[in-house]
């Protein structure tokens, strides 16, 4: 049985996972946060034959505890005594590897990389493209290995999966040798999802993944959308940073660039104003004051005018980029929704789609109504289209992908 660590990690924290790459299994999960505060916290939850997918059991068990963290090199110590205290034993079930999330893998990476002192020092110098989350995710990686020295260590990057975006697709139309000096292009994120995604509803169909042309919608509190043509992203809706695209639930996504410059003119705002306001007060919160589509949708059946537009605007973004995905593939296989939103909306996914009738589009309103955690068919039985839930699992795709990287050393 082969067994890998999955760290997904920030600045003041990360996640892990030890599960099993083959059949999805997780063996143990857990949550180190609060790192260089007065009082640091810790999670660890052990997963007692938990099937990949289901609901955690009556079995499984959930132990915490606080106490000082003050760097990332403490926190897998940390980590450490909560496998050897609560288990399951690292002796009993070795990780082959150490797959890590890294958020920005720049022009450089598209692939699984091993991670080398080479491709450290190339994290942190494309930190200038994701100052929120590369650094974190290299101070994680130099815990893991200081915790892992003999083990190979992955990196997985988010970026990754949509290096295939052809040139008219990731280039913008501003002056070129600005562009390149400074690295200006889209990039795309959530590729490890999407890729994750993509995969899974082929095999769920029994459909070669080379004959489809598909649209996934990552509607979560960040939401990106991906066209997908035979496994490969070749559009996508975030671009240098996770900022453009859908609507987010603190996020504009598309917005006219000149609107910075009339803010910053009348209203006085700076650059790092302008920042917060894009990034931490607009979407869904800016237009109704809630992040939370549950709370949307609540508030949209209350009659609130707000909330109502709200979804107004996030549904017609959602269409919107469904038209144009729909163009760039010349039609569409098969549409899927995952992540939060995407996986537990029924109104958002028949918003989502509510005008795609003309191409044959249709969903049966019971399947997209059933709350359930599997890969699902929510589409009529004569929908031209087949319109799927699959719920994502970056991390069991992060082991995967580790894994084949180790197996091929």
């Amino acid at each position: 049985m082969s067994v890998v660590l999955v760290v997904n990690s920030g600045s003041s924290s990360f996640k892990y996972q030890l599960l099993e790459p083959e059949d999805g299994r997780v063996l143990a999960s857990g949550l180190v946060e609060r790192i260089g505060e007065s009082v640091g916290a810790a999670k660890h939850k052990v997963y007692f034959g938990t099937p990949a997918g289901e609901a955690v059991t009556a079995t499984d068990a959930t132990y915490t505890l606080e106490l000082p963290i003050p760097d990332h090199t403490t926190g897998f110590r940390v980590m450490l005594d909560a496998f050897a205290q609560w288990g399951p034993s690292l002796e009993e079930f070795p990780p082959m590897a150490v797959g890590h999330r890294v958020v920005h893998g720049g022009a450089r990476f598209f692939q699984p990389t091993l991670i080398t002192n080479l491709v450290e020092i190339n994290i942190d110098e494309l930190s200038v493209l994701a100052p929120l989350h590369n650094p974190g995710a290299l101070q994680g990686v130099r815990a893991a290995k200081a915790a892992f020295p003999d083990l190979a260590h992955v990196a997985v990057f988010d970026t990754a999966f949509h290096q295939t975006l052809p040139p008219a697709a990731y280039t913008y139309a501003i002056d070129k040798d600005l562009a390149e000096t400074h690295r200006i292009r889209r990039y795309g994120f959530h590729g490890t999802s999407h890729k994750y995604v993509s995969r899974t509803a082929a095999e769920f169909l029994g459909r070669p993944l080379e004959d489809l042309k598909q649209i996934v919608f990552h509607l979560g509190n960040g939401a990106s959308a991906a066209a997908i043509e035979g496994g490969r992203s070749v559009e996508t809706s975030m671009g240098l940073t996770p900022l453009q695209g859908l609507v987010m639930g603190t996020r504009s996504g598309d917005i006219d660039p000149a609107v910075l410059f009339h803010l910053a003119r009348r209203a006085r705002m700076s650059i790092d104003d302008l920042d917060d306001l894009l990034n931490k007060g607009s979407g869904v919160l800016g237009l109704a004051g809630v992040t939370d589509m549950r709370d949307l949708e609540e508030r949209v059946a209350g009659g609130d005018e707000d909330a109502t537009l709200a979804l107004e605007v996030y549904l017609h973004r959602l269409r919107a980029y469904a038209g144009s995905y729909i163009a760039h593939l010349g039609g569409v296989d098969v549409i899927v929704f995952t992540a939060g939103v995407g996986e537990n909306s029924p109104l958002v996914r028949e918003g989502a789609l509510s005008t795609l009738g003309f191409l044959g589009v249709k969903l049966d309103p019971q399947r997209n109504e059933e709350r359930r955690r599997d890969v699902r068919v929510i589409s009529a039985d004569d929908s031209a289209v087949t319109v799927l839930v699959v719920p994502t699992n970056e991390e069991l795709e992060i082991a995967r992908q580790a894994l084949e990287v180790v197996a091929a050393l």
